[in-house]
This record gives structure tokens, C-alpha cells and sequence, in this order.
């Protein structure tokens, strides 16, 4: 056992390893029906650990769906698939007061609770709705609430919300507000699968296959992991590097970077950093490691920074796209010296 390790208490140590083999069940539970995609897996699992919204972007075909139902599969969550259209209205998602009839023959007013109201929400192509639909989804992500007629209901925990976009089809949309935005923790980006992948997929699903699966562990187990992602030890000098990060794609500001300024709007606000340590201290449970460091923020920052960042006029007339820009301003930041 290492010295770090020791920072943990036993308990605190227990938890990370069964943690951590959580994780691997859970990681082999969802490749029996997901083939590839093990990065953007790795990464939504980071953000479940530590109760994190996920926006999922990718071209259709993808199983982006299909991910997020097993994954709600594997963990044995409550889940509910919202379809958003031009014509949803708030009531559709948070729910609505009904007049009913009660025992006595009465009416009276009762809040009917809408497909929000479930552990884990698959919010698909959320960009196809309103900005005030979208805003109903948006008291939720961030107050754990919704309101009906001037009424609070909470909501259950753990909840997720995993809302999918399509980046090639922007006919009949409405982008996102930056506040809602940056509810999103990550956002994850879903490619072509490769060739291997890809002959497999077809195999695999033009034949039966059983897709059922066993939760690995129970909400109580999980909402324990998300407790120890919080308690997990940071050092100075690792939450430097992240805030370090996040400054630099500030165009305008003392420490921005040279690409910062010549192809940014705006950069990241301080929830950015505050995400990539959060995010941080989630892939070091996933790993088993006993505190959070540099590489664990190199490989949050791109999930946490790219829909963050707004492009200029001379960074879309280069072709530069924001997972690019990224990239490049992670590279220029060297990791701060470690000082005990």
C-alpha cells in the first residue's frame, strides 16, 4: 500500500478498490452489447461516478441510444427515454396538475409527474425542442427539482441526464443557451467505429443475441462511490493545472494562450475547472488510484472544455473546430511543480 493510499481512511480504501472493480464489471457488462467506444464508455462511466450530465454528440447510427439503455441496464437504474420535438411544451417533461376524482367522489388537483422523473433521462436530440422546454429540463439538471403551477417536487437521486445532439442535421433546431450548456459536464464525442468494429457490429446484430442484463451493483452501492469521488485527496499543484487550463482558452486574460486569442470568442468559465478536478478525482476511483493527478485532468479537459469554448470568425474560416483548439492549448500548458 502506497503512502497516498494511506491519506484515505481503511474505509475510504475498501471502497476505492471495490469501486474500481465496479467499474471493470460494469465497463465488460456494457461491452456485451456495445462494441468499440471504449473511450466515450470509460468517460460516461467517470461521469456517473461523480453524478455529472453528459452531453453525447455524434452522427445517427451510432448507438448512442442504445448506450445509454444499457448502461441504465447494467446499473439497474430507473430510466426514461424523452424524444424532443418543435412541439414539446414543459408539461410533456416535468409532468402536469390533473383534475381527478378521489375516493369520496371529490375532485381536487393532483400533480401528475412527467418522464423526468426517473434515475437516469436520455434527453434525445435535445436540440430540437424550445428554449422554454429546454429550460424545464434545465431547473432539473441543476436544482434536482421541477416546478408545476408554482409547487416544488424533488427529484430522486442518483439522477443523470444524457441528452443527445446531431451535429450534421441543424435544419429545425434551436442551439443550446450557454447556461444550459454549461450544466453539461462532458461532452462526449462519438465516432465511426473502426473496420474490426464495425464487421463485428454487423455480425453480432443480425443475429439473436440476448440483451438483458444484471445490474452489477445496487443505487445505494453506487450513490457510496459518488461520496468517495468527492472525499478523494487533490493536491495544490494538480488543482493549479486545471485552473491553469481553464484560463488559458480566455481570450483577453493574463495567462490566455496565443491560440486563445486568435481564434476564441470566449473561453471557459471557473465551473470548467471545477469540473475537470471533479472528473479528475472520478477516473482516479475508475483506475483505483488512491488520489487524482496531471493525466487524469489531460484526459477530463477535452470533455469538459469543447462546448465551452466559442469560435471565432478566423478559427471557422480555418476549419479549426473546437476539440482541435483544445487539443493544442492542453499541450502548451506544462504541468505546475509539485511543492509539499
Amino acid at each position: 500500500m502506497s503512502d497516498q493510499t494511506q491519506q484515505l481512511p481503511g474505509d475510504d480504501v475498501a471502497l476505492l478498490n471495490e469501486a474500481s472493480e465496479g467499474f471493470k464489471q460494469l465497463e465488460a457488462r456494457i461491452a456485451q452489447v456495445i462494441i468499440g467506444q471504449k473511450q466515450v464508455v470509460r468517460a460516461l462511466l467517470a461521469a456517473i461516478f461523480c453524478e455529472g450530465h453528459v452531453l453525447l454528440v455524434g452522427v445517427p447510427g451510432l448507438a448512442k441510444t442504445l448506450l445509454v439503455k444499457t448502461l441504465s441496464q447494467a446499473l439497474g437504474w430507473e430510466f426514461r427515454r424523452i424524444q424532443f420535438t418543435p412541439d414539446m411544451m414543459p408539461a410533456d417533461i416535468i409532468g402536469m396538475q390533473l383534475l381527478q376524482e378521489d375516493a369520496s367522489g371529490g375532485r381536487e388537483m393532483t400533480f401528475v409527474p412527467g418522464p423526468v422523473f426517473a434515475n437516469i433521462i436520455l434527453a434525445d436530440e435535445i436540440n430540437r425542442t424550445p428554449p422554454k422546454t429546454q429550460s424545464a429540463l434545465l431547473e432539473a439538471m441543476q436544482e434536482l427539482q421541477v416546478t408545476s403551477m408554482g409547487t416544488r417536487h424533488t427529484l430522486d437521486r442518483p439522477f443523470i441526464v444524457v441528452a443527445t445532439q446531431n451535429p450534421i442535421e441543424q435544419e429545425g433546431t434551436y442551439p443550446l443557451p450557454e447556461a444550459q450548456l454549461d450544466r453539461f459536464m462532458f461532452s462526449l464525442w462519438m465516432d465511426y467505429p473502426d473496420v474490426e468494429d464495425e464487421e463485428r457490429i454487423v455480425m453480432e446484430t443480425t443475429a439473436p443475441k440476448p440483451t438483458d442484463l444484471e445490474p452489477v451493483f445496487t443505487k445505494q452501492q453506487l450513490m457510496r462511490f459518488q461520496g468517495l469521488v468527492h472525499r478523494l485527496p487533490v493536491s495544490r499543484h494538480v488543482v493549479s493545472y486545471a485552473v491553469a487550463i481553464a484560463r488559458a482558452t480566455r481570450p483577453g486574460a493574463g495567462a490566455c494562450s496565443e491560440l486563445a486569442t486568435r481564434y476564441l470568442r470566449w473561453g471557459a468559465g471557473p465551473r470548467a475547472g471545477q469540473h475537470m478536478v471533479l472528473a479528475g478525482k472520478a477516473l482516479a476511483v475508475l483506475d483505483g488510484a488512491p488520489a487524482v493527478s496531471a493525466n487524469h485532468i489531460r484526459q477530463a479537459a477535452p470533455h469538459v472544455l469543447r462546448h465551452r469554448i466559442l469560435l471565432n470568425y478566423q478559427a471557422a474560416g480555418e476549419g479549426m473546430t473546437p476539440a482541435e483548439l483544445v487539443e493544442q492549448i492542453v499541450g502548451e500548458i506544462s504541468e505546475p511543480q509539485y511543492t509539499p
